[in-house]
């Protein structure tokens, strides 16, 4: 039998306001618009992994409320577990991985996003849980 394939897990944060806006991050390292997020660490838990990334890279504190979706990039095995959460504390502009934080409504989130990233976005506003693939980029058919 062949080598176990390695994957690494990651977590990310919808967090919707009261006017259904999301929070999102211009990276600092790619300048792309994503929602925060980022690898789980060894003994940390999905939501306790979700609280920190949103805190480290917006500054904000939030409460977790439901898993969302499970994408996976299938060129570079990250499985990543996404929540809808709702703002419970302030939001800074910058983070040392931020170069911008804001609020988006779903609209300015499909004109500044990759579409791998995006629907992770539209899909939180669903009451069901997704799973999809994509390529990092493109979403990508499997059956």
């Amino acid at each position: 039998m062949g080598e176990m394939p390695k994957h690494s897990v990651s977590v990310a944060g919808i967090v919707v306001d009261s006017d259904d806006r999301v929070l999102v991050i211009r990276r600092r390292d790619n300048g792309r618009w994503e929602m925060p997020g980022g690898v789980l660490e060894l003994g940390e838990s999905f939501e306790d992994g979700v609280r920190r990334e949103v805190a480290e890279e917006t500054g904000m504190t939030v409460e977790v409320e439901r898993l969302t979706g499970v994408y996976k990039n299938l060129g570079r095995g990250i499985v990543a577990l996404v929540f809808r959460c709702s703002p419970a504390g302030d939001l800074i502009a910058q983070t040392d991985e931020a170069r911008e934080v804001r609020w988006m409504n779903r609209d300015e989130v499909t004109r500044v996003m990759t579409p791998a990233f995006a629907i992770r976005v539209h899909d939180a506003f669903d009451t069901q849980p997704h799973t999809r693939a994509h390529d990092g980029v493109q979403l990508v058919e499997t059956t």
